[in-house]
């Protein structure tokens, strides 16, 4: 049977009773607080806790979610029952009813202080049309780097760069060519999912696979925008810096693994087996689909479930040499599918996108990207991150 909420929640909605993601709101004059989406509103859990209705706790008071991330499962199971009684029994509406804020009054803000960003890249399809595109052509040689099949591939980014979905995106300039200075030609957008870390690992013992669910909260969705140009420019001979990390714009919901785990999907075989630090018990992807859409026009539909590297994967590569995982840390899993960039959907550049204000290869100042992505829950219902957004505008004047 459907687990209902006295709450309305409208058909279609991101955030039924089966959801609950975390994040961090606040209304004028008022100092930023953790709150969880219901529906058409979001709960203040810091006045929860001041009248009684959940246990006293400090984790909800601040103005970040790290406090509760760093917690670690029992407590993260404990509130979301808790959560999920108030929310369906009619005895606790009057208890419930002052922290119920529509969600039109509020502002939202970056969920989580961010402590290192990893950018990885898990797509098969991205990281061969890559190649495909980049590398030179030589006869019987897969499009793909000589590690990529053998460990998920990943570089570090600014964790300065993560900001909240809405955030403007400034054109970025950078060196371009031969030494030419100037804004980036080739701005893209980068669909993506990202893993936050909550517990955190304790130096020198790296994490295997198996840790995933004690130290990985929720996933969020994530916009790695990216300049092109810049990037191939400065990518010899370390690989890609500042034209892959000037931003990366992120949900401001966090969606709990637990409201996710009924949506494993068996993946095929890995090809070839990984090393045993990889290995996984049942290699399972999350059936997210994704929906990419420029100036309000739907572009791409990318399923999430096809990725080749797994969460569980990503967190162990991550720690395998024995560095520590923070509380906050976001493990950004790189382009979904062949449709997560305008790089695939346009191939370069040489088929151009028809949208109805015209072509595009890629992105002119002016557009405005919007990304969302649903999970099917297993009563019918579905379940949301709500979006990240992002305008582009022209480039500052040095």
């Amino acid at each position: 049977m459907a687990i209902m909420s006295w709450v309305p929640v409208p058909e279609g909605s991101d955030f039924p009773i089966q959801n609950l993601p975390f994040g961090v709101f606040s209304r004028r004059g008022e100092l930023p607080r953790v709150g969880v989406a219901i529906g058409e509103h979001v709960l203040d859990l810091h006045l929860l806790t001041t009248n009684g209705a959940l246990p006293p706790a400090y984790w909800f008071a601040s103005g970040t979610l790290n406090s509760f991330l760093q917690a670690g499962p029992r407590v993260w199971h404990s509130v979301r029952g808790d959560l999920t009684r108030l929310l369906t029994e009619e005895r606790e509406r009057a208890k419930v009813l002052p922290a119920l804020v529509p969600l039109k009054e509020v502002r939202l803000h970056l969920p989580f202080n961010v402590a290192d960003l990893l950018l990885f890249q898990t797509s098969l399809e991205h990281a061969t049309n890559v190649g495909r595109m980049f590398l030179p052509p030589e006869p019987e040689r897969e499009p793909l780097p000589r590690i990529w099949r053998h460990m998920p591939v990943g570089q570090y980014g600014r964790a300065s760069a993560v900001a909240v979905s809405g955030t403007p995106v400034v054109r970025p300039s950078g060196q371009l060519r031969g030494g030419e200075v100037g804004p980036t030609e080739r701005l893209d957008l980068s669909a993506e999912l990202g893993y936050v870390v909550g517990v955190p690992s304790s130096p020198p013992y790296p994490l295997g696979t198996s840790a995933f669910p004690d130290h990985v909260f929720g996933m969020v969705l994530v916009n790695a925008w990216r300049a092109w140009d810049l990037m191939a420019w400065e990518a010899r001979p370390m690989g890609p810096f500042l034209g892959q990390a000037f931003l990366v714009s992120v949900s401001p919901w966090v969606v709990p693994l637990s409201a996710l785990n009924h949506a494993r999907i068996k993946q095929p075989a890995q090809d070839p087996p990984p090393p045993g630090y990889l290995l996984e018990q049942d290699v399972t992807g999350i059936g997210v689909t994704l929906d990419v859409s420029l100036n309000g026009t739907t572009v791409s539909r990318p399923e999430f479930a096809g990725q080749y590297w797994t969460g569980p994967q990503l967190l162990a590569q991550s720690s395998v040499t024995g560095s520590p995982v923070r509380t906050g840390d976001l493990l950004a899993t790189g382009p979904v599918g062949d449709g997560g960039t305008l790089l695939d959907l346009t191939w370069n550049g040489r088929d151009p996108l028809k949208l109805s204000g015209g072509e595009r290869t890629f992105l002119e100042d002016g557009d405005t990207v919007r990304i969302t992505a649903n999970v099917p829950a297993t009563d019918g219902a579905r379940l949301g991150f709500g979006e990240v957004a992002g305008t582009v505008y022209a480039a500052v004047e040095s």
